[in-house]
């Protein structure tokens, strides 16, 4: 059990049956009447986040969520499956599970699959991934003005946008929590 008044950054409990995710927390004393928590919480199933109160000694459950390093085999329809590094052993995971950042995820990737009491409800994929750059479209001549960027698609299929100097061919570092191009890859 833990209480409101413990909150801290991170800190994962259950709430009216779901599970919750407390991103920040403030303890507040005001000048009369009771101490409390106001704090911003995120449902991990669902991702939604509320702001709430507490009385600090509410208590609350503990919810342990689980992060398991796994490799990212293939898809097979709207299945994707992953192999646990450990046990060998695949499982298929739903596409409705995965978040958009998927997208820049190819096989044999190493993401953290996260599941509460046996139940997968989300998968990480690494924070920086190194992507072939698949085809872009042709910088226009004299167009320098500004931070000028052109569309270009991934091996993955996925679409960023890049400086105007980048050619098919080249390996790319893409941040997946933005989708964002970072800078030229050394693989």
């Amino acid at each position: 059990m833990i209480s409101a008044g413990d909150f801290r950054n991170g800190t994962t409990f259950e709430m009216d049956g779901n599970v919750m995710q407390i991103i920040d927390f403030q303890h507040v004393k005001p000048g009369k009447g009771a101490a409390f928590v106001r704090a911003k919480v995120r449902n991990v199933i669902n991702g939604g986040v509320i702001e709430r109160t507490f009385n600090p000694n509410e208590k609350f459950e503990n919810a342990f969520v689980e992060r398991k390093e796994m490799q990212y085999l293939y898809s097979d329809g709207d299945l994707y499956y992953f192999m646990d590094n450990e046990s060998y052993e695949q499982i298929p995971i739903n596409k409705s599970v995965l978040d958009d950042n998927f997208q820049f995820v190819k096989e044999n990737m190493e993401c953290k699959v996260l599941s509460y009491k046996g139940s997968v409800f989300g998968v990480e994929p690494p924070l920086f991934v190194d992507l072939k750059a698949i085809s872009t479209e042709p910088a226009v001549r004299g167009d320098t003005t500004g931070n000028v960027l052109k569309a270009c698609t991934m091996e993955t299929g996925a679409i960023v946008k890049v400086p105007l100097f980048i050619e098919e061919g080249e390996m790319l570092r893409i941040d997946t929590r933005t989708g964002e191009y970072m800078e030229r890859s050394k693989l």
